[in-house]
């Protein structure tokens, strides 16, 4: 979900009920977009920062100060002359925009209690902070907007604010019912998109929501609705608008396999099939949605390299074992070279001089065979030529197959590495991959590299429905440990069958755990391997004990001969992940 007028009315439910009626006590500027306030009330201290930042404009509380710059900005001293002990009135939403109004209340020089407004504007890109009087006079702004930036609107001191109306929409708490269906329904597009375009405050979430409300298909044209899905929608519509007028809201986040998928402060229909993480403020919500955004932002950016060494050493292996799989093909015709030398040698006395070729009989097979001759040769030195053939065509054939052998394996192994990366979920995950792809020589030893692995990153840690401790291995390093490195017991092992993937550990003290475990420790095997888009994946299974590691084999690789077999879903939504 967007940070659209819907969140900012929750977050707006939030600010007054912890700031409205506090004192501003500190104010710091410690990023060019970004202020800090500190605010005492009812015996309480809340610091708010207020990010204008054009990426991911944003309102939060913390409990952490922000180093500041030496010297305060002249935007940050302003707000300190004018509202440096200010009282907070009140925090208004106009309409449903996505805009707030902190009402504060100070004293001037003489005296004299005045009003100001400290107006912040989450709108992407042109977020900003501005700074008014009650009079909606602008005092100044943290980002100032002139005229050859902005020909919809100036942000300078001495100008008028106002929000502005790049499309005509309607407040939401005040439309009729017929303006709406006038409007909705006359639009030209499907009937979520003609929801969102028409009210403001509305992503397009949310007017997905709105039509799965009404079981009304929301890809349906807006104008081909009955009279009963109109109704039905602008009903369904007032409801929703009824929950967000009482505050009736239910933040959460919602996740898909695993990952943050979106997010939203009221119940989303939308996302029923998703695991659901409810928070009891919209704040710990959006800063753990984003934390978790960022992390994994940051770990796709600085696995990129790896990847990128990953992708052209596996590249160049497939080439390679392309290559070897035609000169073994070229060598198939070794023994036929074989049998036409034994022939040679036991029919070729009855040659005439200078004969180019022997018709005879195969004694292997009985069927009838010519056989070319050097006719300036005699018998025994063709023979001897087919036989230096097969023999030349043996040792290629030899020398090859090993090396077929080894590139196979290689390719598995960058293959294991590949799946690691897309399952790597920290940076410490990202060191062991690199430190395998330099003992594996992918990647050059620096002098600087300490001898040994550069650090200790965790395997992931589930707990099934029925209480079972499962983990799962994100690399090949973490593979051969949870595979070997403990006691086994009655430990149960999983793997995707002929494919890459994490190994999977079960840990327990009795023979056989509740089926409902065995299918979730499948399930994650399915997930964390290579098949993971596929709508099931062939997991193999057995008691750890009877996984092999053969001597010298590469990282993550093992070997099984009894083992049972299960296809899996890779969906893991519902599975508990133990707290870290």
């Amino acid at each position: 979900m967007a940070l659209d007028g819907i969140t900012v009315s929750c977050i707006r439910k939030e600010m007054a009920d912890r700031l409205a009626g506090g004192y501003i006590t500190k104010i710091a500027q410690p990023e060019k977009d970004e202020l800090l306030l500190t605010i005492k009330n009812a015996g309480s201290v809340y610091r708010l920062v207020i990010s204008a930042n054009a990426s991911l404009p944003l309102i939060y509380f913390t409990d952490k100060n922000k180093p500041n710059p030496l010297s305060a900005p002249a935007f940050c001293m302003l707000l300190r002359k004018h509202i440096g002990s200010g009282h907070i009135i009140d925090i208004v939403q106009p309409s449903l925009e996505r805009v707030l109004f902190i009402l504060i209340e100070h004293r001037d020089e003489m005296g004299d209690m005045k009003r100001k407004k400290l107006i912040i504007e989450l709108m992407g890109k042109h977020s900003n902070i501005i700074f008014a009087d009650d009079e909606d006079t602008i005092i100044d702004s943290i980002k100032r907007v002139p005229a050859n930036i902005s020909s919809v609107r100036e942000v300078l001191p001495g100008r008028k604010y106002f929000i502005p109306q790049t499309v005509e929409k309607y407040d939401p708490f005040t439309i009729s019912e017929n303006d709406f269906i006038n409007t909705v329904f006359s639009a030209s597009c499907e009937l979520s998109k003609a929801i969102y375009t028409s009210v403001t405050g509305f992503s397009p979430m949310a007017g997905e929501e709105i039509c799965l409300r009404a079981s009304v298909d929301s890809a349906k044209h807006a104008g081909d609705c009955t009279e009963n899905e109109r109704l039905h929608v602008f009903r369904t519509f007032t409801r929703f608008m009824d929950d967000i007028r009482n505050s009736v809201y239910a933040p959460a986040i919602y996740f898909e396999n695993g990952s943050p998928a979106d997010f939203s402060v009221f119940e989303a229909q939308l996302y029923s099939g998703y695991e659901k993480q409810p928070f009891g403020s919209v704040f710990d919500l959006l800063y753990s949605y984003y934390a978790q955004k960022e992390t994994l932002s940051r770990i796709r950016q600085k696995s990129a390299d790896l990847r990128k060494i990953v992708s052209t050493a596996l590249e160049r292996n497939v080439r390679k074992l392309q290559l070897q799989q035609k000169q073994l093909k070229d060598t198939e015709k070794r023994d036929k070279f074989r049998v036409y030398g034994e022939l040679l040698t036991a029919y070729g006395y009855g040659l005439e001089e200078c004969a180019d070729k022997l018709e005879t009989e195969n004694y292997y097979t009985g069927e009838k065979v010519t056989i070319p001759l050097d006719p300036e040769k005699s018998p025994l030195e063709n023979a001897k030529k087919y036989f230096d053939k097969y023999s030349k065509l043996k040792r290629t054939f030899e020398a090859v197959s090993i090396q077929a052998e080894e590139t196979s394996k290689d390719i598995e192994h960058l293959e294991s590495i590949q799946t690691a990366l897309d399952t790597a979920s920290d940076e410490a995950d990202l060191s062991q991959i690199s430190d395998e792809l330099k003992e594996s020589g992918y990647i050059k030893k620096k002098a600087s590299d300490k001898k040994g692995r550069s650090s200790k990153a965790k395997p992931l840690h589930f707990i099934s429905s029925d209480g079972y401790d499962i983990f799962v291995g994100k690399n090949n390093y973490q593979n051969d440990e949870l595979t070997f490195s403990t006691p086994y017991g009655y430990d149960w092992w999983f793997h995707s069958k002929g494919a890459p993937g994490s190994h999977v550990v079960v840990k327990s003290d009795t023979p056989v755990p509740p089926d409902s475990t065995f299918e979730e420790a499948g399930r994650l095997a399915a997930h964390f391997s290579k098949g993971r888009q596929a709508s099931k994946v062939e997991i193999d299974y057995t008691l750890r004990r009877n996984v092999k590691k053969p001597n010298k084999s590469k990282p993550g690789f093992v070997v099984y001969y009894t083992n049972y077999s299960m296809m899996a879903s890779p969906d893991i939504s519902g599975i508990k992940q133990a707290d870290v």
